[in-house]
């Protein structure tokens, strides 16, 4: 029987053949005795399985020699004390916010250095991105930092902005958790990126942090050590125990990508989903999306129905469809369907079709 179709906005679905293949190898990698959990991180099964997936991503995300790729523990919220220990010199850092997670972001900062707001989109209910000529951006922050997908406002920078024509040559830090891997990426215009690997490249407990080798030498007195770029780049991401079973998983994610074309087949897939998806909210009579067209996200696609009190009706119908983890963010309610790359068509198209369905049936 297919599985249903999991829409959550992460821990989120994964590639059927992953799961398949990490069941298969729980007690016994490769022959090894062991499973992946069982391994020392210091020894050669895994240091074959470290390899392979370091090499694996830094090939499809097309990641420039002079970034290093860190993987880390504690997710995107622990990235947010993380960056201004590393990059702020306790000094001034600018960010934009668009969303929930880039106004964390901002609130975290403000332990560990001046945060200037240089942008919000609050006062729309998040519903757009600012004009980057419109950004009121410090002197000399030491960085920009962006959200470049905000998972719960479902709002998105389809392209990075460019600070050197802004007149910055601050780094710009880009939060990209919910959309790393769907799409690809300008590295010209970034510093440092980081992500939660839960939504897109695997299990939760791995985070992955992408930096420039020229901001490896910023970090506060007080950073903690296992926290610190430059000390965990000069040990492979292996200066503390790392997430071992998590970059496992990630590394299978990573193949599967390559099986399936690479960045560039997997974006346009997510473009057809994302467009199936879209239509059917924009046409309907029921349902509202209230995203402006030019940002919307194509991976977190939030909505309402106009009328509320059909809400629980609505969840229930899809779980009896098999269409689960609908319902939206607590803090902004509506429904949410989340359709990373792991989503196929199909489930988009049962989602369409439910969706037609329930507005037949409950339409004004």
């Amino acid at each position: 029987m297919t599985r249903p179709y999991n829409f959550s906005a992460g821990p989120a679905a994964m590639p059927e053949e992953v799961l398949t293949q990490a069941a298969a190898e729980m007690l016994n990698w490769h022959g090894s005795g062991m499973g992946v959990m069982e391994m020392s991180h210091r020894g050669k099964e895994f240091g074959q399985i470290y390899e392979e997936a370091e090499a694996d991503l830094r090939e499809l995300l097309a990641v420039p020699a002079h970034f290093k790729l860190l993987f880390m523990q504690g997710g995107g919220l622990a990235e947010n004390a993380i960056v201004p220990l590393n990059l702020s010199r306790g000094e001034t850092a600018d960010f934009v916010v668009t969303g929930s997670w880039s106004q964390k972001s901002a609130q975290e900062a403000r332990r560990y250095c001046t945060a200037n707001v240089a942008a919000s989109t609050e006062s729309s209910g998040f519903t757009t991105l600012p004009d980057p000529a419109s950004w009121q951006l410090s002197a000399k922050p030491a960085y920009v930092h962006i959200c470049s997908n905000e998972t719960i406002n479902g709002v998105e920078y389809h392209t990075l902005p460019d600070l050197h024509s802004l007149g910055c040559d601050a780094p710009l830090v880009i939060d990209f958790s919910s959309h790393v891997a769907s799409r690809p990426l300008d590295w010209s215009r970034v510093g440092l990126a980081f992500g939660g690997a839960q939504k897109n490249l695997g299990p939760a407990g791995l985070t992955l942090v992408v930096v420039r080798d020229d901001l490896l030498e910023r970090a506060l007195p007080i950073c903690p050590s296992a926290f610190n770029y430059k000390t965990v780049t000069a040990n492979a991401s292996m200066f503390n125990t790392p997430p071992t079973y998590s970059m496992y998983v990630a590394g299978l994610v990573f193949k599967w990508l390559k099986a399936q074309g690479g960045i560039q087949a997997i974006e346009a897939r997510n473009i057809a989903k994302a467009r199936l998806l879209y239509d059917a909210i924009d046409t309907s009579t029921l349902y509202v999306n209230k995203v402006e067209k030019h940002c919307r996200s194509r991976m977190n696609v939030p909505f309402y129905l106009r009328d509320e009190n059909l809400n629980d009706a609505f969840l229930s119908g899809a779980r009896e469809r098999r269409l689960l983890q609908l319902k939206g963010h607590k803090s902004v309610g509506g429904m949410r369907a989340s359709i990373y790359n792991a989503m196929p068509l199909e489930g988009v198209q049962a989602l369409v079709d439910f969706l037609r369905e329930f507005e037949t049936q409950h339409a004004p």
